[in-house]
């Protein structure tokens, strides 16, 4: 019961099949401080960086409709024509700074999750209307977080909020002596400079938020010994597949194998356990290739597919067993090996010229020389 329930714990670390699928539903780690924080400080940059043009677009702007003609006063169609052009260069005055906040609005929410369209996140589920999951998310450790986090800014927005009064109060009083234009550039310097200096608060609140938002969405992905067995599975296949799998390669390979067996020059055999075949092209820079290998019942296989092509078999217990173990299926044998296979297919080309002209058998030397370190018990 015990270990029932210590496998339905989730304390594994969310797998990258886990994340993606995440991700695929809409959920990734967000943190809405850092968007905030983004809007708010590029906002502010923004009016300070464009403030004189805003100034001199809004000065016109009250110009255009507080200085009227006598013609205009009696015309019924100059309110229309005012409405439009003040809207027109209103727009203009704020189009930078509206132009800066909707790329910090784009940027702000991918700066921490990525880039992410999904359409799930937002389809209805019947577990967002869960009265209880409502109260759980309300009262969760998420929403108490929430909570701090709000009580957190208006403590440090207002203490900063007063410190500035404290600090502009003297031009803030002289800013109603001050004629208008100078008196508009002088307020707006007074809010961008005072806004930025609050928006600064926001840094330490986000700083403490992405660690928790980073926290709060691993623990929420975490998942049970279980599941992470059961993906593992579905992801590799069960045990039981995999092995069929790997007969069905390993009796493709050696079909493929003895179906390449009738090109070999010559088999070595151990001459009942091992048998390796060889295929040289004469004339080639290339060393001899191993087309075919096997033992036991393999092996026998082998050796009937020479007979039935008539391929001379060699009898060489250390060298087949050398060629078997450090030669790879349609590789080269390796350097060492060279001289005593040359000394096999030396023998194999004198045997064929005996069947073919006659004269006298040619005798395969017993001491073919195989390195020790490429021996094989």
């Amino acid at each position: 019961m015990a270990e029932q329930d210590s496998s339905s714990e989730k304390t594994q670390e969310p797998t990258p099949k886990r994340l993606e699928k995440a991700k695929e539903e809409g959920d990734t780690v967000r943190s809405k401080e850092l968007n905030t924080l983004a809007i708010l400080l590029s906002g502010t940059a923004a009016v300070l960086m464009f403030g004189g043009f805003m100034i001199q677009m809004l000065a016109g702007l009250m110009g255009h409709n507080f200085v009227l003609e006598r013609e205009q006063v009696f015309d019924t169609s100059a309110m229309l024509s005012h409405l439009n052009v003040s809207a027109m260069q209103g727009l203009r005055s704020l189009l930078p700074v509206f132009g800066v906040l909707l790329v910090a609005a784009l940027l702000g929410p991918i700066g921490l999750g990525g880039w992410n369209l999904s359409t799930k996140a937002v389809m209805p589920k019947a577990s967002r209307m869960n009265p209880m999951s409502g109260l759980g998310r309300m009262f969760g450790p998420k929403a108490l977080m929430e909570l701090a986090k709000a009580m957190a800014k208006v403590v440090v927005v207002a203490a900063i909020a007063l410190v500035i009064m404290a600090f502009y109060w003297q031009e803030i009083l002289s800013i109603m002596s001050e004629p208008i234009l100078p008196a508009m550039r002088h307020a707006l310097s007074i809010l961008g400079w005072s806004v930025l200096a609050m928006s600064c608060a926001m840094i330490l609140i986000t700083i403490v938020d992405i660690p928790f938002q980073i926290h709060s969405h691993t623990q929420k992905l975490r998942m049970t010994f279980q599941e992470v067995k059961d993906e593992s599975k579905d992801t590799e296949g069960k045990p039981e597949i995999k092995q069929k799998i790997r007969q069905l390669q390993y009796q493709m390979t050696q079909n493929r194998m003895l179906g390449n067996l009738p090109e070999a020059d010559v088999v070595v055999t151990n001459p009942q356990h091992y048998a390796v075949a060889l295929k040289y092209q004469q004339g080639g820079s290339a060393a001899p290739i191993m087309i075919g290998k096997g033992i036991d019942f393999m092996a026998l296989r082998i050796r009937e597919v020479a007979k039935e092509h008539d391929i001379p078999i060699v009898e060489s217990p250390v060298l087949a067993r050398a060629i078997y173990y450090n030669t790879d299926l349609d590789e080269e044998i390796p350097e060492g090996l060279y001289k005593a296979v040359a000394q096999v297919l030396a023998y194999v080309f004198q045997l064929r010229q005996y069947k073919h002209k006659g004269g006298r058998r040619p005798v395969l030397a017993d001491n073919l020389l195989v390195p020790e370190d490429l021996q094989h018990d």
